[in-house]
């Protein structure tokens, strides 16, 4: 059944019948209910297209990807990826993948925006000042924020309480016994990194532990970055006797370093990872288990993609934002030091 067809069926103009079905507030919510059971019980169905002109959309967003991004496109991205794009799906989106050429985003995102190819726009691994946040918000171009960035204007984000994870990380290995605790984390600058040190920081200090600035390690995530951290901290005098890795890549490189030193995983040298829940790295079929801060990127993808139908749909940005607690995992990586000679 065609509009036309539908809206002689009931009697009513054919725009009245595709402002019922796309919930124009114009429409009296008697007619909008009765359109959408007619719809129904005639199988009509809006094509998708003339849906998108009818509201004035193009029925994508936009994401970029940066060369030094795309070039590491790893777990973290394709799971992110995934929550998101399916979820789109559901309300008949597409999802822009667009490269930055010469690391300019802001002269990317301006491209992006001029073109009209996107709807709205995401962005992700924001500072804490983030020039992105700012020029987004001077365009009113409707965007969502993966993370969080100090900027106040008002606009829609997603993040988890990363200072809350590492605290909790370092607390439980305070709690443990242990007193020399290292982290390799993301890169300085951005605003999840800082939060996790800043967290890290804390912990210690309410126990009256000094911070050593050669346990702090802020780098990009991988095995190989993850391997060569840790052998270099447990090549010192005093090495930490704990390591809280910011992600399960870096983790993997930490427990070869670990092995490779002759140390035994979870007594002599212990390990906590933040867990972003792969399905194909799963934290408790490791050997031993890894002790975890968890939380789902594909998750967060797929909440972020209903916070974007949100702002497109008028929903004022200071009511979209939200920062999820991270859960604490016990498993077998972390355990009380080993003093010398007992075991």
């Amino acid at each position: 059944m065609k509009l036309k067809e539908l809206a002689e069926q009931l009697g009513l103009s054919q725009t009245t019948v595709s402002r019922a079905l796309n919930g124009y507030p114009e429409v009296n919510k008697a007619t909008r209910e009765r359109v959408s059971k007619a719809a129904l019980q005639f199988g009509y169905s809006a094509n998708a297209n003339a849906r998108r002109l009818a509201i004035g959309r193009v029925g994508a967003i936009g994401i970029l990807m940066p060369n030094d991004r795309s070039e590491r496109f790893g777990p973290h991205t394709s799971e992110f990826f995934s929550g998101l794009a399916e979820r789109l799906s559901q309300d008949e989106m597409d999802l822009l993948m667009s490269p930055v050429i010469n690391n300019d985003e802001i002269s990317a995102y301006r491209r992006l925006i001029s073109s009209k190819r996107v709807d709205a726009i995401i962005i992700t691994g924001p500072t804490l000042m983030d020039e992105r946040v700012a020029m987004l918000i001077e365009e009113k171009f409707p965007f969502v924020l993966h993370g969080r960035t100090n900027i106040e204007a008002p606009h829609a984000w997603l993040d988890i309480d990363n200072a809350g994870a590492f605290r909790q990380a370092a607390s439980h290995l305070l709690d443990l016994g242990h007193k020399h605790i290292a982290m390799i984390d993301g890169l300085k600058g951005h605003t999840f990194s800082e939060h996790r040190e800043l967290g890290y920081r804390e912990a210690l200090l309410e126990r009256g532990i000094p911070v050593d600035p050669r346990f702090i390690v802020h780098e990009r995530f991988s095995d190989e970055i993850g391997f060569r951290e840790a052998q270099r901290l447990l090549s010192l005098p005093q090495h930490p006797t704990a390591i809280i890795a910011g992600s399960m890549m870096t983790a993997l490189g930490v427990f070869r370093a670990i092995r490779s030193k002759g140390y035994e995983l979870g007594k002599e040298v212990s390990i906590i990872a933040h867990d972003d829940v792969f399905p194909y790295l799963n934290a408790s079929n490791m050997v031993p288990s890894m002790t975890t801060t968890r939380s789902s990127i594909r998750s967060a993808g797929t909440r972020i993609a209903e916070m974007l139908v949100r702002v497109l749909d008028g929903e004022p940005v200071e009511n979209i934002h939200e920062v999820w607690p991270v859960e604490l995992i016990l498993r077998q990586s972390s355990g009380p030091p080993v003093i010398p000679g007992k075991r």
